[in-house]
């Protein structure tokens, strides 16, 4: 039975560090809500159906199993999709490094929306521009050079000595902050070399390079959990 993965149409989001996992080792899954819209998600939500009930989406279905949160459901798919060591210390690392990368998600969200989620980004612009000040010159610098080390540490290519799907999480947060605050980033760019190359070469794998070239691959925009907007990115 293919994987059904469950996200918001119409934005990449945190959906999008699942999507390319499964992308990266050809799997067969279906994107529910692409094909059947939203709405088939609420059921689910509202507990409606057999089995774990997912707070928010991404939440993937394999068989009877409904797991949510990125880290878990990629701690789940990284030994059945080949895309995580045998040894349970290099699997304890990868969790451990994907949720740091989902704490540095997180941040990045709340650099546009500091005040609160049911507000629009034009009712907090000046906290917003504070909050982001805050991002770009402490957090990004802090988590992105934690990563850095942990590539260094792996040998100098991979996070965990091989490709993983720490990789292809670090790949979406680079080009996702690329996006969102690309000043900052061009300044960082020259303290991450081992980030950068690695973000560089997961591009140049073939499944991956056939889905960034695919309409499957969705841009970024301002309704993401990665925002650009020119007056935060200092």
């Amino acid at each position: 039975m293919p994987y059904e993965l469950y996200y918001w149409t119409g934005i990449q989001g945190r959906g999008e560090f699942v999507r390319l996992a499964l992308e990266d080792a050809r799997a067969e899954y279906i994107d529910v809500a692409r094909e059947e819209g939203d709405d088939v998600m609420t059921p689910w939500l509202e507990g409606k159906h057999e089995g774990a009930v997912p707070f928010a989406p991404p939440f993937l279905k394999s068989g009877r199993l409904v797991i949510a949160q990125v880290a878990n459901i990629l701690q789940y798919l990284g030994p059945r999709l080949d895309l995580v060591p045998d040894s349970e210390s290099r699997r304890v690392q990868a969790h451990q490094i994907e949720l740091t990368i989902t704490d540095l998600v997180a941040e990045a969200h709340d650099s546009h929306h500091p005040v609160g989620m049911g507000l629009y980004y034009e009712d907090q612009k000046p906290e917003a521009k504070r909050r982001a000040a805050e991002f770009r010159n402490e957090r990004m610098p802090k988590y992105l050079g934690y990563l850095e080390h942990c590539i260094e540490r792996g040998g100098g290519r991979h996070a965990l000595r091989e490709h993983s799907y720490v990789d292809l999480s670090m790949f979406q947060l680079v080009a996702a902050l690329n996006y969102a605050y690309p000043k900052a980033m061009a300044r960082l760019g020259k303290k991450l070399p081992l980030l950068t190359a690695v973000h560089d070469r997961v591009a140049q794998r073939p499944n991956i390079a056939a889905y960034l070239a695919s309409p499957r691959r969705l841009a970024f925009n301002t309704n993401g959990v990665f925002r650009h907007y020119p007056e935060l990115d200092g």
